[in-house]
C-alpha cells in the first residue's frame, strides 16, 4: 500500500512529535517570565499560524522551523491556562489530566496502528464535530455555559480529539508518510495531544469545582 521508504518515516514522525512536545514544554516553563500584556499578541500570532496551517497543509508546505516556532508559541500561551487550573483546582488535577491524556493517546495510537480497518471514513464526521466545537466555544465566550453544559462540552471535545488520534495514526499506517510530510504529521499529532489534554483538563476542572 505504501513504499518501504514511506513506511520507515513513522519513527521520524514520532521523534518530531516528541521534539514538538518538548519545545512546547519549554515554552510553557518560560511563560512565567512573559508579561501578561504580551499573551494576547502571542495568542493572535498563534491563531494566525493555525489559519496558515489550514492552507499550508494542503500543499504539504509545513516546515520543521514553522512547526517548532508554532509549538513554542503554543507552549507559552498555554502557561496562563495551566496557571489558572493550578491556582483554582490544584496542581494534582493538571498532573492527572496529563497522565490521563498520555494513557488515552497511547492506547488509541496502538489500536489505530494495529487494526486492519481503514478509519479514513472518520475524517468528514470529525471535521463537522470540530467546527461544532469551535462554534460552541465562541458561544461560550459570549454566554458562558453552565457547569453541566461545560462538562458535556468538554466530554464531547475529548471524544472528538480521541477520534482524531485514531484517524491520524490509522492514516499513517494505511497510506504511509513521505519525507516531506513528516513535519505536517507531527503537527497533527501535536494538535491532537494538546487539545485532548486541554479538554480532559477542563473536564476534570469542572468536576473538581462541583465537589
Amino acid at each position: 500500500m505504501y513504499a518501504y521508504s514511506e513506511k520507515s518515516m513513522m519513527p521520524s514522525v514520532m521523534r518530531t512529535f516528541a521534539m514538538s512536545l518538548a519545545i512546547a514544554f519549554i515554552g510553557t516553563m518560560l511563560g512565567v517570565f512573559v508579561p501578561p500584556a504580551l499573551f494576547l499578541p502571542l495568542v493572535i500570532i498563534e491563531v494566525g499560524m493555525l489559519i496558515a496551517i489550514f492552507f499550508l497543509r494542503k500543499r504539504k508546505a509545513i516546515t520543521y522551523t514553522f512547526l517548532y516556532v508554532f509549538t513554542f508559541i503554543s507552549g507559552m500561551t498555554m502557561y496562563p491556562v495551566i496557571a489558572h487550573y493550578v491556582a483554582t483546582v490544584g496542581g494534582n488535577v493538571v498532573i492527572n489530566a496529563l497522565g490521563a491524556t498520555t494513557v488515552v493517546f497511547t492506547g488509541l495510537a496502538i489500536y489505530a496502528t494495529k487494526t486492519k480497518r481503514d478509519l479514513s471514513f472518520l475524517g468528514g464526521m470529525l471535521m463537522a464535530a470540530l467546527l461544532a466545537l469551535i462554534a460552541v466555544g465562541i458561544f461560550n465566550w459570549i454566554w458562558p455555559l453552565s457547569s453541566t453544559g461545560m462538562l458535556a462540552y468538554s466530554f464531547i471535545g475529548i471524544l472528538v480529539f480521541s477520534g482524531y488520534v485514531l484517524f491520524d495514526f490509522n492514516r499513517m499506517k494505511h497510506y504511509g508518510v513521505s519525507e516531506e510530510e513528516v513535519p505536517l504529521m507531527a503537527l497533527n499529532l501535536y494538535l491532537d495531544f494538546i487539545n485532548l489534554f486541554l479538554y480532559i483538563l477542563r473536564f476534570l476542572g469542572v468536576l473538581s469545582n462541583r465537589d
